[in-house]
């Protein structure tokens, strides 16, 4: 058996997925061995801006415009720590490259940049990422609890927020809202 991995994929919360962590979500896999996976939500906004995290890190942010920058929900795991998905990959000193274009930084460095508007031309700041254990992500997608899919560097970095659920599965050539929630059995 060829083993697949979702590494720079989206995974898509079916309509039914009732987890209050992921119900109507799109989470960019980063990392998918045989060891489990973890990637970070991307259409969950929190209260915080970026102006809020640099401050408690004591930078000042090079402009308003900077500092209004949202911060995302990434995930259950983790979630008081930063981690900046990001285009173009760059030199920082904590990157993990997903694919040619993006990385996934969780070093300050990158949040200093980004401060003085020297950072990645794209960037999405997440406290928080979603990590599933060894077998964990492959049972849910048997359960039909996700839909997966080739991520789009668009949907990551340029969509609405509230838009990117359904762009990631229209991508895909589904429409959400026909889904059914009934399951059947030949």
């Amino acid at each position: 058996m060829v083993q697949s991995y979702l590494n720079n994929h989206f995974l898509i919360a079916m309509p039914a997925l009732a987890d209050p962590h992921f119900s109507h979500t799109v989470t960019y896999i980063c990392e998918h061995t045989p060891q489990g996976a973890m990637g970070v939500v991307i259409n969950r906004p929190t209260d915080l801006v970026l102006g809020d995290l640099l401050e408690q890190l004591n930078i000042e942010a090079g402009d308003e415009e900077i500092a209004r920058t949202p911060v995302y929900h990434g995930g259950p795991v983790q979630i008081d720590r930063g981690f900046i998905l990001h285009q173009p990959l760059g030199d920082w000193d904590s990157t993990l490259p997903v694919s040619e274009k993006i990385g996934l930084t969780m070093s300050q460095d990158i949040i200093e940049a980004i401060a003085h508007g020297m950072g990645p031309k794209k960037y999405h700041i997440a406290l928080g990422y979603a990590g599933w254990d060894e077998g964990q992500m492959e049972e849910e997608l048997l359960s039909n609890a996700w839909l997966t899919g080739p991520a789009d560097e668009v949907i990551v970095f340029d969509e609405a927020i509230e838009q990117r659920w359904q762009a990631a599965a229209s991508a895909l050539g589904i429409e959400l809202n026909l889904l059914s929630t009934d399951v059947g059995h030949a």
